[in-house]
């Protein structure tokens, strides 16, 4: 394991890695806020075809 320490520098290799984690971090929470599911922020959304479509005629007979 020493030896590929001494092929890359640690400080370089390490902030990369951290750099690549976040962006990594950041897309994965981005595309969850996308879904209706998994929006924390504004939850689920409601469906507007629901509220446009026409009554059923409940009159009897």
């Amino acid at each position: 394991m020493w030896k590929i320490w001494q092929l890359f520098p640690a400080q370089r290799t390490l902030t990369a890695l951290f750099v690549f984690l976040f962006v990594l971090a950041l897309l994965i929470h981005f595309i969850l806020l996308s879904t209706d599911r998994f929006n924390w922020l504004e939850g689920p959304r409601t469906a507007a075809t629901a509220a446009t479509a026409p009554a059923a005629d409940t009159r009897l007979g």
